[in-house]
């Protein structure tokens, strides 16, 4: 229940009530000096305070617009002016400038009956982090709000005076040089936390009441900011070392993009498959060492690709680099809100699975012209026996038979060589016999004569005297030496000679077996492939087709089979030097590998 206290006036009360009121005329004319000032005190600081506020949107401006292209800087001034305008009353209007003056922006053509309010005008510099101008912000005040605390202090003034000017003025003075001062700690404080300060402390000893309070959970409140930011980016740096370790032990290659097509991380696979530094520069601009753009068209047609079909499958195309063919997956990266962050590629090197396709459909074309031919033959003198034979002399007709004969005997051959490539490919592993090599390789040259004869050409055998025994297998031999020297009568002129050389090597260990022609040779470029499945030198010189399996045969019967060493010499127009190494026991194949 409220108490009701009555006051008695005293002689000294009735003094103090005398002095007021005849004191009454000079406190009002005083306060209305007070006010006059007050008002003046209010002005100043009101435009201190526009002086604040423009210097913040200048600021806020330039931090806005820095990093997005020229044209949407206008767009996005204006989103940010008109949520200024609708949230503080005394603006009247803000201009955005650049260097020579002319208008970006302006709420005026937005707001044009605001502007006629103005009552202070404020032009504040736009100044980068390095201190460079970059245009201006002018910022117009109607000064409503200056006006309104200027009339409700005159009233409450002339109240005041009016009432009990002497204790309401000295309780409000010192109650306002306080709280002010206590106010500026804690502004001060606030700025500091603005500007990413965590952890300031402000002192509270001489502040009293609810300020003491405010400062005391100001300075948990602080402390609090700073052992989360500690811990936070604590657990983001741990995250991102992790993930680029992750990303740079990747095998292939992942380059990542912002929004703005920009490489914000590149790891070492990348950078050696495009061979040149991209950190930090546009994707789009990368270019390989003729000038061509590799990446535009690409990411132009996964930029215009429905959302919808990339979360299903991310876009994937090639590009070639140089002498490089890279297929380069690229998907989009989206944050937990799902906001666009950009795109990650992944750079794999396709060049050999390239080579390889296109050596498979040389070989495919090759394989097909070449059956073509022997069977277009075939159906040819056949059908002629078949329906004109009672009308050809028997010399003809055995002509006729002999072309047939040679024409099965090229299809059979390259049936073989396909149907050997599947079986050798699968199974490396033969049935091995110690046999003297020589007899194989005479064995073998017998059946190789005829083909020599016809090209009126002498095969030379130089064999070393007293060989030992081999372990190999005397098919696969047999079909090595079958390969190697019927190409060396392909490959040479008419009335050449083709050597056939077997010898022990210096350490007694290996035997080497060798086919040297005087045919057309091989470029020095081809020498390193030319064992390749698929593989065929043609160009002007080498006009004679084939399947390009049987070097590569030859490889796999003594390399894989049996642990053996091929090798090649060449020079162009000076004939060629095709062999092998095959070891005389076993378990020297692993010394011959990193010997020969």
């Amino acid at each position: 229940m409220a108490k009701k206290f009555k006051f008695g006036l005293s002689t000294q009360n009735k003094l103090i009530i005398a002095g007021l009121l005849v004191s009454t005329a000079l406190i009002m004319g005083v306060s209305y000096f007070a006010i006059d000032t007050i008002r003046e005190k209010l002005y100043e600081n009101y435009a201190n305070s526009g002086q604040l506020l423009s210097r913040t949107v200048a600021f806020q401006s330039y931090e806005m617009t820095r990093d997005i292209p020229e044209a949407s800087r206008g767009k996005v001034l204006r989103y940010h002016d008109k949520m200024l305008l609708e949230g503080n009353s005394d603006i009247s209007y803000i201009a955005h400038k650049d260097l020579d003056g002319d208008v970006i922006y302006s709420t005026e053509f937005d707001y044009p009956d605001r502007k006629s309010e103005t009552k202070t005008t404020l032009t504040t510099p736009v100044i980068s982090e390095k201190g460079i101008i970059k245009g201006y912000v002018e910022l117009g005040l109607n000064a409503n709000l200056a006006k309104v605390i200027s009339n409700t202090t005159k009233n409450s003034m002339l109240v005041v005076f009016a009432m009990m000017w002497l204790i309401y003025t000295v309780v409000i003075v010192l109650n306002t040089i306080l709280i002010r001062r206590e106010l500026r700690i804690l502004r001060r404080g606030v700025k500091e936390i603005s500007s990413g300060n965590f952890g300031t402390i402000l002192e509270n000893k001489q502040a009293s009441g609810e300020i003491k309070e405010l400062i005391s959970a100001f300075n948990d409140m602080s402390q609090r900011l700073h052992i989360y930011e500690e811990q936070n980016i604590d657990q983001l740096t741990f995250e991102r070392n992790k993930f680029e370790s992750v990303l740079m032990g990747i095998a292939n290659g992942v380059v990542v993009c912002d929004s703005f097509d920009n490489v914000v991380l590149v790891n070492p696979s990348a950078q050696k498959l495009l061979n040149k530094p991209v950190l930090n520069t546009s994707i789009l601009n990368f270019t390989d060492s003729k000038g061509t753009k590799c990446f535009k068209s690409g990411i132009e047609a996964f930029k215009s690709t429905p959302l919808e079909d990339i979360e299903l499958k991310p876009v994937s195309f090639s590009i070639k680099i140089d002498n490089k063919i890279i297929k380069a997956i690229t998907s989009s990266m989206y944050s937990n809100v799902h906001d666009y962050l950009g795109y990650i590629i992944i750079l794999i090197d396709i060049t050999k699975e390239a080579e390889v396709d296109k050596l498979k459909s040389d070989f495919i074309s090759n394989v097909s012209h070449e059956l073509r031919t022997p069977v277009t033959i075939l159906r040819s003198y056949i059908d002629t026996l078949y329906n004109y034979g009672d009308d050809l002399n028997k010399d003809e007709q055995k002509e006729f038979i002999g072309i047939i004969n040679d024409s099965i005997v090229h299809l059979n051959k390259m049936v073989n060589d396909i149907l050997d490539f599947t079986r050798l490919e699968t199974d490396t592993k033969v049935e091995k016999t110690m046999l003297d090599i020589t007899s194989t390789i005479e064995r073998a040259l017998v059946g190789l004569k005829v083909l020599a004869d016809e090209k009126q050409m002498e095969i030379i055998t130089l064999f070393e005297h007293n060989l030992p025994l081999v372990p190999y297998n005397e098919e696969a031999i047999e079909r090595v030496i079958n390969n190697l020297v019927t190409n060396a009568i392909k490959y040479s002129p008419e009335k050449s000679k083709i050597e056939v050389r077997v010898n022990l090597t210096q350490d007694k260990k290996y035997v080497k077996v060798s086919v040297k022609d005087e045919g057309i040779g091989i470029a020095p470029d081809c020498l390193d492939r030319v064992f390749d499945r698929f593989y065929r030198t043609e160009n002007t010189t080498h006009t004679i087709k084939g399947t390009g399996l049987g070097l590569h045969l030859v490889q796999i019967a003594i390399e894989k089979q049996h642990q053996g060493k091929v090798f090649v010499d060449s020079e162009l127009n000076k004939g060629s030097t095709f062999g092998f190494y095959l070891p005389l026991n076993e378990n020297n194949a692993e010394i011959l590998k990193a010997s020969v």
